[in-house]
């Protein structure tokens, strides 16, 4: 019997998946979630062999939730999300996600990907592969990308500077290097703009 642990903030969603998986003769769904942070604690209460995670969920993310797993517990993860831009994908991989698939796959599609994961396969949907190649190239460090991770939510420079343990006269020098490689005025229009190309 393949565990499975479903984390996704929309309860249609998460209640449809827990269901249909429920189905599978082979899978058992041993737990569920709402949030992000939730999902690291149920993945290392339950231990399930795979974890369905949606990637648009609070607090953080999906892949932020996949890499904190990762860490705890030898489960495999697989991302799941509506909106497949080619830049969250490169950050799914680099994190070591090990599946990242549309929520248009078809419930057996999506099982299939299950069992294959639990078998030590890795699946990446072509359609979301092919884009990925061709996407643009992101211009910032992977320290820039951080500064608008965590500043996301309309954070302070000091609350940025206390997470990330920077000074905050190095976190504005940031902000202002990613103003100028992106052409934006203001920090919510550089989040914006990075996370459309999926570069957060």
């Amino acid at each position: 019997m393949i565990r499975v642990l479903v984390a996704d903030d929309e309860d249609l969603i998460r209640g449809a998946l827990v269901a249909l998986l429920g189905l599978e003769d082979d899978l058992e769904v041993v737990a569920s979630t709402g949030d992000a942070q939730a999902a690291v604690e149920l993945a290392v209460e339950h231990r399930p062999d795979v974890c369905v995670l949606d990637l648009e969920m609070p607090p953080s993310d999906g892949i932020v939730a996949a890499a904190a797993i990762r860490r705890r517990v030898p489960a495999r993860t697989l991302i799941v999300t509506r909106h497949a831009r080619p830049g969250v994908l490169r950050r799914a991989l680099h994190e070591g996600v090990n599946g990242f698939a549309p929520k248009s796959m078809p419930a057996e599609e999506l099982a299939r990907v299950i069992r294959d994961l639990a078998a030590g396969k890795r699946y990446v949907d072509p359609e979301i592969a092919a884009s990925a190649l061709s996407g643009e190239k992101c211009p910032l460090s992977d320290r820039e990308l951080d500064v608008l991770r965590v500043g996301r939510e309309g954070a302070r420079i000091a609350a940025i500077a206390r997470e990330l343990h920077l000074a905050e006269g190095t976190v504005r020098n940031y902000v202002s290097s990613i103003l100028a490689k992106l052409g934006v005025d203001t920090r919510h229009e550089a989040a914006r703009l990075a996370w459309e190309n999926g570069w957060i």
